[in-house]
């Protein structure tokens, strides 16, 4: 099954016109503190491994996303730039998620190493941002149920 591709602004006007669509941010619970798309659920994809600084994936990624997300529902994955909420989606999508989405440019914006940034990311665009979040969106808190 493919992953769609949607950009920052279809994301926002998917999330508008759908109460009901799941925005899961798959970056680090640090990361999501500091700012998140209003809404996000927060299930990291990945980790840095503090010996070798490489993100090393997260084994339980799947089973809190199973364990919070049923697989009928509509899904955007979002990451900092679009790599590691890609590879989630994926994953996701292997595991029998019909609808979901990848958010291109993510939260901060896909970056060219010669321009700045390639694609602009939520921040970029000027939407709102949390930092707080609800009950029982922290990834601390998603791992315990």
């Amino acid at each position: 099954m493919s992953v769609r591709q949607i950009t920052v602004e279809q994301a926002r006007q998917c999330m508008e016109a759908h109460e009901d669509v799941v925005y899961i941010d798959v970056r680090t619970p640090m990361e999501f503190e500091k700012g998140h798309p209003p809404g996000a659920i927060n299930i990291p994809v990945a980790f840095p491994n503090p010996h070798t600084r490489q993100m090393m994936e997260n084994p339980d990624f799947l089973k809190i996303v199973e364990k919070h997300v049923p697989k009928a529902r509509k899904v955007i994955v979002g990451c900092q730039m679009g790599g590691r909420s890609q590879l989630a989606a994926e994953f996701m999508a292997g595991a029998g998620y019909a609808d979901v989405s990848n958010m291109q440019g993510g939260f901060g914006g896909a970056r060219n190493p010669m321009e700045g940034v390639a694609v602009p990311g939520w921040v970029q665009l000027g939407y709102d941002v949390e930092t707080e979040a609800a009950s029982g969106a922290r990834y601390e808190e998603l791992q315990r149920f």
